[in-house]
């Protein structure tokens, strides 16, 4: 994403300016992040967050609502699925095309010792799936739309916390996942 990584280098200079600002907010965050000495509490949140995000708990989550969820149950599953499974191919290929660092591959953590579950950094896997499933859930289970989204918003805190992603990788995953999860939602409102 920007020249000092290595990586993709925009010829456009105003895109390389702005990329340059967020690289270096990016990295102002994380060192304060690494260098943080999070109360225990919150490192076993963010643990399970993540580990939620991992996929266990929206599987979890769907098997509940196939066998639980009402009428609206396999669409609600299926607009989750196709969001998350989309979400997962486009952030394959952004990974490599974009070839960001991670932070963690960058600076040693104070406290996380999480291992990366690949190389790359932007965008965030963990936070577009995270967001296309809550927020395709969310549409068809209002009720349960705030606690979906706590959810993802705690996978994708936890993504940067960790050490696993910048700032800006989790916020583009946000924003992939929200779009997805969106564009799914109005597909399969039939």
């Amino acid at each position: 994403m920007q020249a000092a990584q290595g990586s993709y280098i925009p010829r456009n200079p105003r895109l390389r300016g702005m990329l340059d600002f967020v690289a270096r907010r990016d990295h102002g965050l994380m060192r304060r992040v690494h260098h943080w000495r999070a109360p225990r509490w919150i490192r076993v949140w963010m643990l399970c967050a993540t580990r939620g995000g991992d996929g266990w708990l929206w599987y979890a989550m769907g098997a509940i609502l196939v066998l639980f969820g009402g009428a609206h149950r396999f669409r609600a599953v299926a607009t989750a699925a196709l969001a998350a499974g989309t979400g997962i191919a486009l952030f394959l290929r952004l990974k490599k095309a974009a070839g960001r660092r991670r932070p963690c591959a960058l600076e040693p953590h104070c406290w996380s010792t999480l291992l990366p579950p690949d190389q790359f950094s932007f965008p965030s896997g963990h936070t577009i799936t995270a967001f296309a499933v809550a927020l395709s859930l969310g549409t068809f289970y209002p009720a349960l739309a705030l606690g979906l989204v706590f959810c993802a918003v705690s996978v994708a805190a936890s993504r940067i916390l960790l050490g696993m992603h910048f700032f800006s990788d989790v916020l583009a995953g946000a924003v992939i996942g929200s779009a997805l999860a969106c564009a799914f939602a109005t597909l399969l409102a039939v």
